[in-house]
């Protein structure tokens, strides 16, 4: 099944339904806007100037600069926000949002699904077991497997930070419109399904 087209095909209906051409929950309209947008895409394609470009940076150069560039500041205002929480790291609450959302899951898939290594995801949820945020349990089938899960006082601690980490999550997105963040999440998800499975079984 084409997963992925299915993703896109959602997302452009949420711009689609945020757009301010009076939406209508029918096909003909929606296709006529789909159509128009793709014919503004083709007649007036972006072209954003960059530090280098006349001299020969490339495209693929800023676009992992600035990649690396708003992980940073993205880090800066999750460190703020759990500035006053039982968290040490933005990791922490982030694998407990993980838990909190998908529900138990093997210590291996919870390191997999935050794309670390398993020794720097093993000190994560190290650290979540010793503050008793998480808690272990081996399986009927397998003892060597660990099964993670969140504690009550977990999710008090997911709780009582939400708000601050929405706000950070906002404050990192701030300056796009809603049809801008639909896109973007279209363009950041093709390239993570794209990476996702050339990576299998390297993490």
């Amino acid at each position: 099944m084409m997963y992925n087209l299915l993703s896109e095909l959602i997302l452009l209906v949420k711009t689609y339904e945020s757009s301010n051409d009076n939406p209508v929950a029918e096909l003909a309209p929606f296709l006529s806007w789909l159509n128009g947008r793709h014919g503004n895409r083709e007649t007036s394609a972006p072209n954003p100037q960059w530090e280098g470009k006349a001299r020969g940076r490339s495209a693929d150069s800023v676009i992992n600069t600035s990649l690396v560039h708003l992980y940073r500041y993205a880090r800066l205002h999750a460190k703020a926000a759990i500035a006053e929480s039982a968290f040490s790291t933005p990791d922490e609450f982030i694998y407990l949002i993980c838990l909190a959302s998908g529900g138990s899951m093997s210590k291996t898939a919870l390191i997999r699904q935050n794309v670390h290594e398993k020794a720097t995801g093993t000190l994560i949820v190290n650290r979540l077991l010793k503050k008793g945020l998480a808690e272990q349990q081996t399986t009927d089938n397998d003892k060597r497997s660990r099964i993670i899960n969140i504690t009550a006082k977990g999710t008090e601690e997911l709780n009582n930070s939400i708000e601050n980490i929405k706000m950070a999550s906002a404050n990192v997105t701030e300056p796009l419109s809603a049809p801008e963040k639909m896109e973007l999440i279209a363009l950041l998800l093709k390239l993570e399904d794209f990476h996702h499975e050339r990576s299998a079984g390297k993490f």
